[in-house]
């Protein structure tokens, strides 16, 4: 006989709490997912750049750790997430490999970032899971850009040096729309959408639960375990359950430019780095991603409760769109043909959270690090800093195969 599992709470319907209420499901798991929003997916889960992170990014942190933590993440997000969604992931998947431009005020010189990109090159490619990248990561090469390169695709009174590195995006809209579509089609999977969680609590009193979890007013439950996924004040709801809160708390709300051109546009992928400067990426020839961070961050925060969501009426959004275009185009001449040829431009964005404290161009930032995201047991509460949106499927994965194991245990054991 089919064990039966007790259903799991869910907290968040962004990408690492639909992830985890499908595998629950392929476990045989019923999960019920909460959301303040109308719809799932709808916040920075749909609305980031989606790079694929092998930690190329975080030139600036101490060590590899970021880096390690990182990579097994991103190895596994094309597998994992063409799994829960039953379709190939290349339609969103950008075509070349990803260029760092070393800003000339980068918090490292370019040097120290070769030295870090060609360290992260070396650790992707001995990886066991390597070729299930979007591009074959087993050759991956750091391959630094010709002066006459980088002067046909940047400017050199801003730009130091540049580096082409085997990492990808994906387009975040088109995964976000073929998940929720899983999410919504899957029969052990309950959506209790615009319910905002305003706390989670033991019936017994203690870690082990069974937990109700406080929405809207009403109590609902209960449940055997909780998995705390918000990305949007989940420390507040930590705080609430017990000692499980972060050691470091930073929210930030960021937008950016989504576009689509009326013809092709052959602008490649980039970021400008390493410190608050932007990034361009070109998911099809015609959608594209362009930020530009000093416009794109409207509120950041280090409280346990996050500030308020900013309001941005037409005014602020067309000021918004001048100053993404303008900063950015001042380094990548070429987003400035993405500008001319658009024919729908939408700013979007959401909160991010990191574990951490200070300003980007801070060089002794913590935000330069990401190596202590991961799950959090309290009991049979979990908390989780997904870090980026590339390890969700991964973290979600291993969650949901604790979660499904301890209840078929349970289940097993014998009665006294």
């Amino acid at each position: 006989m089919k064990a039966q599992h007790d259903p799991v709470a869910v907290l968040g319907a962004g990408i690492m709490g639909t992830c985890t209420a499908l595998w629950l499901a392929r476990r045989g798991v019923p999960a019920v997912v909460f959301d303040e929003a109308a719809a799932p997916l709808s916040g920075a889960s749909r609305w980031n750049e989606g790079k694929i992170h092998l930690g190329y990014l975080y030139a600036a942190a101490p060590s590899l750790d970021t880096a390690r933590v990182l990579i097994p993440g991103g190895l596994a997000f094309k597998p994992l997430v063409q799994e829960l969604i039953g379709a190939d992931l290349e339609p969103a998947t950008t075509g070349e490999d990803d260029l760092y431009l070393v800003h000339r005020e980068s918090v490292i010189g370019a040097d120290a970032a070769e030295r870090h990109y060609e360290s992260t090159a070396a650790i992707v490619r001995a990886h066991a899971g390597a070729s299930a990248y979007l591009a074959d990561a087993r050759a991956s090469r750091v391959v630094r850009l010709s002066g006459r390169e980088l002067d046909r695709l940047a400017e050199g009174a801003i730009v130091e040096a540049g580096f082409r590195v085997l990492e990808r995006s994906v387009f975040t809209a088109w995964v976000a729309d073929r998940l929720a579509a899983a999410l919504g089609a899957d029969p052990l999977v309950s959506l209790a959408l615009e319910h905002r969680v305003t706390d989670v609590v033991s019936v017994t009193g203690d870690r082990e639960g069974p937990w109700r979890v406080h929405a809207n007013g009403v109590a609902f439950g209960p449940f055997r375990h909780v998995v705390n996924a918000l990305w949007h004040g989940r420390p507040a709801i930590d705080r609430r359950v017990g000692d499980c809160v972060d050691r470091a708390v930073h929210h930030r709300y960021r937008v950016a430019l989504f576009v689509r051109t009326a013809v092709p546009v052959t602008v490649p992928s980039a970021i400008v780095c390493v410190g608050p400067y932007g990034d361009v990426k070109n998911y099809t020839g015609r959608d594209f991603y362009v930020s530009w961070y000093p416009a794109g961050l409207l509120a950041s925060g280090d409280g346990i409760v996050p500030p308020p969501t900013p309001q941005i009426d037409a005014d602020r959004q067309r000021a918004i769109v001048s100053d993404v275009f303008d900063g950015l185009g001042r380094i990548l001449p070429g987003v400035r043909e993405i500008r001319e040829r658009a024919t729908s431009l939408a700013v979007e964005g959401g909160w991010v959270y990191a574990q951490g404290h200070g300003t980007l161009d801070d060089p002794r930032s913590t935000l330069h690090r990401r190596d202590h995201l991961g799950i959090k047991w309290f009991g049979t509460y979990a908390s989780v800093d997904t870090g980026k949106y590339s390890v969700a499927p991964y973290l979600a994965r291993d969650l949901a195969s604790r979660i499904a194991e301890a209840g078929t245990a349970r289940q097993a054991a014998p009665r006294s």
